[in-house]
């Protein structure tokens, strides 16, 4: 269970569009508006997690055009975050919103959200717990929460914070550099998923 619980932590604490989202609207809105949209992604995770367990997310990624369509669409939006992350210059930048996010928005980022669909399933598939058929996915259920919600409400905290901080340009541009560059490893992963 403790390299189950490893894995978790680190494929969950590696930026990607939910963590980046959360933060973002962190800096942006302030935290109850984070609080909100965490609960959406929170809710929307889950989702794909039972998708994943109960097998109704491969019957669904086996249509080739409907996992054409999921991948053209996420990896659009993974490589223009990356873009708008990369091209923000000296300003910390990890996602401009015309409106306050919420639950419905974290749900969304979710449905199409490449690696919530690869750590579920590396999650579900990969690990054996040698509960039982019942008891290993809901022990893993359980590990994964404990693990996901403290995560991204670091993210959201860490995000607050940046919103009070004066950097200086040079610190600003690196962080927006490796954020982008956390994104393109995220396309590169979905990428790798499909061959």
């Amino acid at each position: 269970m403790l390299t189950f619980a490893a894995a978790v932590f680190f494929l969950i604490v590696t930026p990607g569009p939910g963590v980046l989202s959360t933060a973002g609207v962190g800096a942006a809105f302030g935290g109850r508006a984070g609080v909100r949209y965490v609960m959406g992604l929170f809710i929307g995770t889950n989702i794909v997690a039972l998708a994943v367990i109960s097998g109704v997310a491969a019957v669904v990624l086996a249509d080739p055009r409907i996992r054409t369509v999921l991948f053209v669409v996420s990896t659009g939006y993974l490589l223009y975050l990356a873009f708008r992350i990369a091209t923000a210059g000296s300003r910390v930048a990890f996602i401009e919103a015309q409106h306050r996010p919420g639950i419905r928005d974290g749900l969304a980022l979710q449905a199409v959200n490449p690696k919530a669909y690869a750590v579920n399933t590396v999650m579900f598939s990969g690990f054996a717990l040698g509960l039982g058929p019942v008891a290993d996915p809901l022990a893993k259920l359980l590990i994964m929460n404990a693990i996901w919600l403290p995560l991204h409400f670091a993210w959201l905290g860490a995000g607050v914070w940046l919103r009070t901080l004066d950097l200086p340009e040079r610190t600003q541009r690196a962080i927006n550099v490796a954020m982008a560059a956390s994104m393109l490893v995220v396309v590169g992963l979905a990428l790798a998923s499909l061959i």
